[in-house]
């Protein structure tokens, strides 16, 4: 097997390459991937953009959603993608182009891409998260998706980090993706100042030494340093690789990194901390990997 046409379909954007399985892309390119239109919509466009590509012997496709990846259909999406839920897309695109599909959830195809090109290349067990509107994350053994008993491992966003009292005496969950999340730093920010409405202007304010900044970063990396010390405590992995825009910032990194070897125990100091180095192209070359042992 030579080329693999890949897709990696996101909430916002929707990217396409043609990539070979030693890790080379060609003929990339970006688009909107109007997801407020819904499921329907989404893989339609999709098609579209698949057509105007030619000389490739599979489809890979990476989704935001969870994802059976044996039947190649969404199990479930959230209202970010709305009438996703259920979308066969395995049998929809085999039917329209003719070759081999195969669908992978987006942080397990960064994952993946991350094991076989990227900064998990020499490590075959290792934990992934990505920070960003959520918090996704994979578990990755002997180069390997671990998926669980339904297929839905490694939803490290919705760990319960915490709870809430309510008003009606009820506690009220707290999770991972509500405290430690791109998304909750800018919430955290924007208490203090509306205009800091995007995780890079948090973070630049932050290096530069605003006071105010200090504080808020302050509070948002210990909650995600909390998060990761108890993955640490539970998998004992040797390696945990950070990915999403605010982790490609060395000084965060760092940061996270220092935070949560404070938090875990001296038996367990061995874990390797590092951040991805695909950036836009994991989830590409992740689906794309999903045809390596079959070549």
């Amino acid at each position: 097997m030579k080329k693999i046409l890949a897709a990696d379909i996101g909430g916002t954007k929707t990217k396409l390459a043609l990539c070979s399985l030693n890790g080379q892309i060609e003929g990339y390119q970006q688009y909107d991937t109007d997801s407020h239109k819904g499921g329907p919509a989404v893989i339609q466009k999709l098609i579209e953009r698949l057509k105007t590509y030619e000389g490739y012997d599979a489809i890979a496709i990476s989704t935001a959603g969870q994802v059976d990846a044996n039947q190649g259909t969404i199990i479930y999406a959230n209202e970010n993608i709305p009438d996703y839920t259920g979308m066969p897309i395995k049998d929809i695109l085999e039917l329209e182009f003719a070759v081999p599909v195969r669908v992978e959830n987006d942080v397990n195809a960064a994952a993946l891409g991350e094991a076989y090109f990227g900064a998990g290349q020499w490590s075959s067990h290792f934990l992934c998260l990505t920070y960003g509107t959520g918090i996704g994350g994979a578990i990755v053994m002997n180069n390997s998706i671990y998926r669980g008993s339904s297929g839905s491992a490694g939803e490290f966003g919705h760990m319960i980090t915490n709870t809430r009292h309510q008003a009606n005496g009820h506690q009220q969950a707290i999770f991972y993706e509500h405290v430690a999340s791109t998304t909750a730093l800018v919430s955290l920010a924007q208490q203090v100042n509306t205009n800091w409405n995007n995780g890079i202007v948090i973070c630049e304010g932050w290096e530069q030494g605003n006071e105010a900044l200090q504080a808020v970063v302050e509070q948002w990396s210990n909650e995600v340093a909390i998060g990761l010390a108890s993955l640490i405590h539970i998998f004992n992995p040797p390696l945990i690789i950070l990915g999403g825009g605010i982790m490609e910032r060395a000084s965060i990194l760092s940061l996270i990194e220092q935070k949560t070897r404070q938090m875990i125990m001296s038996s367990f100091a061995h874990v390797q901390i590092k951040g991805a180095t695909l950036g836009n192209t994991a989830g590409l070359l992740g689906a794309a990997s999903l045809y390596i042992a079959a070549d």
